[in-house]
């Protein structure tokens, strides 16, 4: 993971505002407080089931207050849980699998699957000539970031496809929502590669897009967890089942009515509306920005539970990455997922349909 020091620096520092204010609430309410990474530049929609939880009510049940922090990149959120820096945070496979093949994965295990695979598509204009994936040979593909996930997906996309994404295609980074959009329309780029809650914010604006059409046999990879170090799984489980529960509530929650989880997050993060619209209008923004991504709260596989994790998941995603890993019993576990899942999901549904917030 190439992460600068001055990088690392601005993540802890956003992240000590954030804890400041976190221990005064905490305290205020009797709760423990829970140091929560999410590798953003600023909170948003995308994160929305890891967070309302704390204005439905959800956390308070669990004895505990959420302290959230964006700290920039994922690198940057496994590195704060590595050192302890914060409890919990997101955590994605292409950052943590080749720190276990190479023997650097510190022990960190990733314990609820808070977003399914497959989240990520490419998009280009309206009258664009590009029509698959393989038409992206010899183009230039933005991305939000280097770091960003959606750049290692896409990559293995295309080698599936027997596209050399270093050789055959030009990637360039654009930044992050409307300004990627904006770097599509204005020509600076022949395709986005980008994620759903993304494309949303870039449709809010009202820029035009194409999905381009996904390949057949899209592999199961890129969901995106939980994690957390194995003696604070072990030391303060009830903390970490909390946080679990909390995330299935808020999902069952928003599956059931996404305008009343919109309205619970504007109401933890009023700045996230677009400037001077109406209540209604906000909602509904919020709502477009995670129609897609809420699809792939609940798990693809028969019969499983929400949260519970597939290591095919990481053996595919190892394997097309040519690493070798023998073991992957110590990425993740799913030794929680029956005390996450102890609630009335019909309950949880009822509320959604009355909440006004």
């Amino acid at each position: 993971m190439n992460v600068t020091r001055r990088q690392w620096m601005l993540a802890s520092t956003a992240f000590a505002g954030a804890l400041a204010l976190g221990n005064r609430s905490a305290m205020a309410q009797g709760l423990a407080s829970l140091k929560f990474g999410v590798g953003l530049k600023a909170m948003g929609p995308s994160v929305i089931n890891a967070l309302i939880g704390e204005a439905l009510g959800y956390n308070r049940e669990e004895g505990f207050t959420i302290v959230p922090a964006a700290l920039g990149t994922n690198a940057n959120v496994q590195i704060a849980i590595d050192k302890g820096d914060v409890d919990i945070g997101i955590g994605v496979p292409s950052f943590g699998l080749p720190l276990l093949a190479k023997g650097e994965w510190k022990g960190a295990l990733n314990f609820y699957e808070y977003t399914y695979p497959y989240k990520w598509d490419v998009v280009v204009k309206p009258d664009s000539a590009i029509r698959s994936y393989a038409d992206l040979k010899g183009k230039r593909v933005g991305v939000s970031d280097f770091g960003a996930t959606e750049y290692p997906v896409t990559r293995n996309v295309l080698k599936t496809l027997g596209i050399d994404p270093d050789a055959d295609v030009k990637w360039i980074a654009v930044g992050n929502g409307v300004q990627a959009g904006v770097a599509l329309q204005r020509d600076a780029i022949d395709a986005l590669a980008y994620y759903d809650t993304g494309f949303g914010v870039i449709e809010a604006a009202n820029i035009p897009l194409r999905f381009v059409d996904r390949p057949a046999n899209l592999p199961m990879i890129g969901g995106q967890f939980l994690t957390a170090r194995k003696p604070f799984i072990e030391t303060k489980r009830s903390l970490a089942v909390g946080l679990g529960r909390s995330v299935a509530k808020a999902s069952t929650f928003l599956l059931a009515s996404p305008q009343a989880g919109a309205r619970a997050f504007l109401s933890m993060y009023p700045e996230t509306a677009p400037r001077g619209s109406s209540t209604e209008d906000a909602v509904k923004s919020v709502v477009q920005g995670i129609a897609r991504r809420i699809k792939l709260y609940a798990p693809p596989y028969p019969g499983a539970k929400m949260g519970s994790i597939d290591p095919k998941e990481f053996a595919t995603e190892a394997q097309m990455n040519g690493l070798q890993i023998a073991d992957l019993s110590g990425f993740y576990t799913n030794d929680l997922i029956n005390d996450i899942n102890a609630f009335d999901p019909e309950k949880i549904r009822a509320e959604a349909l009355v909440y006004k917030g």
